[in-house]
């Protein structure tokens, strides 16, 4: 054979490799872009009923300016968010705003009666834990990602081809790393 065809036979299966290398980088990335998709969908739901929330609670407990004009503050700031670290930050500054939220709900047994008040309550509950559960998902999916673009022959090619060498994980508000104090 001609050592001309060995060379070009050489550099196809190097092309296919790099090929590959390329495409699976891709889809691992895809994967991860619509997984936080799914967080933010959920988030963008959790955005929409607090309105409502809210409005329930107001008419009961008109004295909580500052505790409204906080969740508004955090409601516009995940609005207003266009990086993904933005966002963390104002979902964080926004279960905070609720946790405020739920302290002073417990202050007026009437509210809690109030049906269309606990079933709001409710939604906001199940979607908290569709939040959690695409949380879980995303990390899962960056975790898997950052496997792959670490590993040898691919952690050459990542930066060649544009990925990034990490992605970030969703990571838990600072507050939420302390038990909260029960007081009976």
């Amino acid at each position: 054979m001609k050592p001309w065809i060995w060379i070009l036979l050489v550099v196809a299966v190097v092309g296919f490799f790099i090929v590959g290398i390329y495409n699976n980088l891709v889809g691992i990335d895809q994967a991860v872009k619509q997984s936080w998709a799914q967080v933010e969908n959920q988030l963008q739901r959790r955005y929409d009923l607090i309105p409502n929330l809210v409005e329930s609670v107001k008419g009961y407990a008109k004295h909580e300016k500052e505790l409204f004009e906080n969740v508004t503050k955090a409601r516009s700031a995940w609005a207003g968010a266009s990086s993904q670290s933005d966002k963390v930050s104002a979902a964080n500054q926004m279960e905070g705003a609720l946790a405020r939220l739920m302290v002073v709900v417990e202050n007026y047994p009437q509210l809690q009666a109030a049906a269309n008040f606990r079933a709001l309550q409710d939604e906001l509950a199940g979607t908290e834990n569709r939040i959690a559960v695409e949380r879980m998902r995303y990390n899962e999916a960056v975790q898997y990602y950052n496997t792959v673009a670490r590993k040898i022959p691919t952690v050459f090619f990542v930066k060649m081809f544009g990925f990034d060498l990490e992605k970030m994980f969703f990571k838990a508000a600072e507050q939420a790393k302390e038990a909260p104090k029960v007081k009976f």
